[in-house]
């Protein structure tokens, strides 16, 4: 069992991690103060920059596969160096450190999971029409799957209709915790629905392509996540009230949606999981730092002897992660995603709970100045918990995780 990094895995990462330290954390102020001072649904400028330079650099769609020289419409070919799971996740660790820093290599959800799915599932008249803009970042796009009146984590009990009428599929519906929505660059949207109730319980779904522009598609407020209200991507309530979308909208077809939910979140988890890590990274640092540079009680804050057990923790914990998403990575590019099934189940269940203590440990160190916005602690906080929820709850993996142990004893 080898754990050396090879030079394409070092190499991408090292990438990464150079153009952040050298790019990326200099114009976060930046950033920030644009969002505080301008529009707060409006793309920010610096982003765009930012964005041109890591496309320049190589550093772009780091997880999407090319196709070669062909191109899908007159004007492109598709970009992506074809990482592998286990070296996107060690690129995808480096992005985490800033919330918003996936964007800046066209790495951001839910863009990567729409651009798989029509990348693996998409005809070429959705290729054409949606995938090349949003590899080329001129759009972004949404994932509408959770519904407010139902509990989505069971996603059999979704309520969205999608019905064929001639050469058209109408779509009516509710959803919400739809992320991307509020920005005004978001033009497509998939969606999850019920195009065949009489099917088995698990035929009934169906994923289909939407403009956001179509009549009938009204986003009808936006949530906030413990206040904060994730401008300029945001996430929103839509309502779909007799949409109508041509036929060719369809993804593989109707009642294929769990069979393109699983390809779509199965690396997507991973993908969190390691962002996650990059959190308590940055969060394991600002607490040792608060704590040498703090002094109570006649000796530093770092000298009481609870921090000892919490940093050694944290260290513990993120390396143990580390290791889990790499090999749930790594089993899903030797054997496919259902090889991998249980450790992604185990790594999205950990990873977030890991950053979250971390970042609570981080806050507790800052004292009062931890809850504030003068640090990004509390924020990432809100930002993290929302992970035990999306991409299905902790209760649902934690069930997948238990049955298979449970199964070992039950065949004696």
């Amino acid at each position: 069992m080898d754990f050396t990094l090879n030079d394409r895995q070092a190499g991408y990462r090292d990438r990464v991690r150079d153009f952040m330290e050298r790019r990326v954390w200099p114009a976060r102020e930046a950033y920030e103060h644009e969002l505080a001072e301008g529009q707060r649904w409006a793309p920010v400028k610096v982003m765009e920059t930012l964005k041109a330079e890591a496309r320049d650099c190589g550093l772009w769609n780091l997880f999407m596969p090319p196709t070669g020289a062909q191109p899908i419409d007159s004007t492109y070919v598709f970009e992506g160096p074809s990482l592998s799971n286990v070296e996107y996740a060690l690129c995808a660790e480096e992005m985490g450190r800033i919330e918003w820093a996936s964007e800046v290599f066209n790495c951001s959800a839910p863009d990567t999971g729409n651009m798989e799915v029509l990348h693996r599932f998409g005809t070429a008249e959705q290729k054409t029409r949606w995938l090349g803009p949003l590899m080329r970042g001129e759009i972004r796009s949404a994932f509408l799957m959770t519904e407010p009146d139902v509990a989505s984590s069971d996603a059999t009990n979704i309520r969205t209709r999608i019905e064929r009428d001639g050469d058209e599929y109408v779509i009516n519906g509710r959803k919400w915790w739809s992320g991307g929505v509020g920005d005004p660059r978001c033009r497509l949207a998939i969606v999850m629905g019920r195009s065949s109730p009489e099917a088995a319980r698990h035929r009934q779904q169906a994923m289909i392509l939407i403009d956001m522009t179509t009549p009938g598609v009204r986003i009808e407020r936006m949530l906030s996540v413990f206040g904060y209200d994730h401008a300029p991507h945001g996430f929103g309530e839509v309502l779909l009230e007799n949409v109508r979308v041509p036929a060719s909208s369809m993804i593989l077809g109707e009642g294929k949606g769990f069979e393109i939910a699983q390809g779509r979140l199965g690396p997507g988890r991973i993908h969190h999981c390691m962002r996650t890590i990059g959190v308590a990274e940055v969060a394991l640092e600002a607490m040792c730092r608060r704590l040498v540079a703090r002094s109570a009680f006649g000796k530093t804050i770092a000298e009481h002897s609870v921090w000892d057990q919490r940093i050694s923790r944290a260290r513990i914990d993120i390396e143990t992660s580390r290791l889990l998403s790499l090999k749930a990575a790594d089993m899903m590019d030797r054997h496919g995603a259902a090889s991998a099934a249980l450790e992604v189940a185990l790594i999205k269940v950990q990873g977030p709970r890991v950053a979250l203590q971390i970042l609570d440990d981080a806050i507790q160190a800052h004292g009062g100045a931890g809850v504030s916005a003068d640090f990004d602690l509390a924020r990432a906080w809100a930002t993290v918990r929302t992970l035990r929820l999306a991409d299905g709850p902790d209760e649902v993996h934690e069930r997948a995780i238990a049955r298979a142990e449970l199964a070992k004893y039950r065949t004696l």
